[in-house]
């Protein structure tokens, strides 16, 4: 994939348009190469290795996501109507939802705290986010915040074989107040806090991106997922490291019954990945696909985050 960006370099944008080549590739690769803003985000390596939804998924069903590293469920909330009935929210799903999260832990490691600003309007964090407001878009994110809001985590790593079993809610406060609007229709919206357990665990496993990368696939789901899981995996690899596609279907293909319709979006959404992280390095192949050591796509001396220690 690297050839993408050398063409891009030498040629410019219009003239790799012309080539046999994806459009959306090209497009995402010169929109990273073209990228000034050289900031840092911030995820817990959990969601590296078990993804949220791409879809919806019926309100009362709960997701999960089996692999020999990790299992994860997510469990949707609840709420109570006006006449007293309880209502499923359902869990978060797509790219909105990624985008949210991303952005709650990057500002938590960013400002060294649970308690996170969202802004005055929703305009102004939508700004934040790198998405622009129109249309449906105000709804969408409305409600993403309200299934992450409500929904519960249930982590269970499998590590030197043990088992370490983490339950968590994400937040301890609604990401929306419940009156007031502001002048563009939208809620207002208050500060929120990440749950005491949910910090920790990003706090002592914190995976390093390029908030340009997340902007040029900003609305790919499975492309997002795979761009994190690789800037999780490649950099810590000792030698290559073959996944079969049985392996990536259970990861990142939950919700896709056959695997030959998995493997070829699989494919489309890794170009979009490899797009924005040109350091990586794999290979496709009729099994599958290996992982070969890289450099992370951020320098390490730009990770360090210093936390006070706790009293």
């Amino acid at each position: 994939m690297a050839e993408v960006h050398d063409l891009l370099q030498e040629h410019g944008r219009q003239h790799v348009l012309q080539l046999d080549m994806d459009r959306r590739v090209v497009d995402a690769a010169a929109a990273y190469l073209t990228d000034e803003d050289a900031g840092l985000g911030f995820m817990y390596s959990g969601w590296a290795q078990a993804p949220l939804p791409h879809k919806k998924q019926p309100d009362s069903a709960p997701w999960q996501v089996r692999t020999d590293r990790v299992n994860l469920l997510v469990e949707p909330g609840r709420r109570t109507l006006p006449n007293g009935e309880l209502q499923w929210i359902g869990v978060p799903y797509g790219s909105r939802a990624r985008l949210i999260l991303l952005y709650l832990q990057t500002e938590a490691l960013r400002t060294q705290s649970r308690e996170i600003e969202l802004g005055k309007s929703l305009r102004d964090w939508l700004k934040k986010m790198n998405i622009s407001p129109g249309g449906k878009t105000i709804a969408d994110v409305r409600e993403q915040a309200l299934r992450i809001t409500r929904c519960r985590l249930t982590f269970e790593v499998q590590q030197a074989g043990k088992s370490a079993l983490v339950q968590q809610l994400i937040v301890d406060k609604a990401l929306f107040t419940e009156d007031g609007e502001d002048s563009s229709g939208g809620q207002l919206l208050a500060r929120t806090k990440l749950s005491e357990t949910f910090y920790d665990q990003l706090r002592r496993h914190p995976v390093p991106i390029q908030e340009s990368a997340i902007r040029a696939i900003s609305k790919h789901s499975m492309a997002l997922d795979i761009y994190c899981w690789l800037a999780y995996r490649l950099h810590v690899l000792q030698k290559d490291t073959p996944i079969t596609w049985k392996g990536l279907h259970a990861q990142f293909g939950a919700g896709v019954k056959r695997l030959d319709h998995f493997r070829d979006t699989f494919c489309a959404q890794l170009n979009l990945a490899l797009a924005v992280y040109p350091e990586a390095v794999v290979k496709l192949s009729a099994v599958g696909l290996t992982l070969v050591p890289s450099p992370p796509p951020v320098e390490p001396k730009r990770t360090v985050v210093a936390f006070p220690r706790s009293r």
